[in-house]
């Protein structure tokens, strides 16, 4: 399964792959039906999903090699990102070492299937509401 394959997948149930996802190491930006914005990651050995609102995401200019604009345009293509300053509304990880035993960067060495297996359990954890006790005085 490459990007564009994931892509279709996440089509199919109301999701949308946002520019600045990657397969390696897997690294995704997922619009969900609410707007809100998931970041999964792969890293170590800790898979991480990352609720943001949707405004926390931008787009950077990327400047041009020379910029003199004689045969160069000034400034290059823009692309998606994060805010730095953006907060999450939540996250949810799974702990590798603990769950499957891994001792250094596995969750770093997952391809996309494997991962994309892993985001679909955080994202169905971070879709279930979580219930707060109110004690009544």
């Amino acid at each position: 399964m490459n990007l564009p394959d994931f892509a279709d997948l996440l089509a199919s149930r109301g999701l949308r792959l946002l520019p600045g996802s990657h397969a390696v190491p897997v690294e995704l930006l997922v619009q969900l039906p609410d707007a809100t914005i998931a970041r999964f990651t792969a890293r170590g050995t800790t898979l991480r999903l990352t609720r943001f609102s949707p405004d926390a995401l931008t787009a950077i200019t990327i400047a041009a090699e020379c910029g003199c604009g004689d045969h160069h345009p000034q400034s290059g293509p823009a692309r998606v990102t994060l805010s730095r300053y953006a907060v999450p509304l939540d996250e949810h990880t799974l702990d590798g070492e603990l769950l499957f035993g891994w001792q250094h960067h596995e969750a770093g060495l997952l391809r996309l299937p494997d991962a994309a297996t892993h985001f679909f359990t955080l994202l169905a954890h971070a879709a279930t509401p979580t219930r707060e006790l109110v004690g009544v005085a």
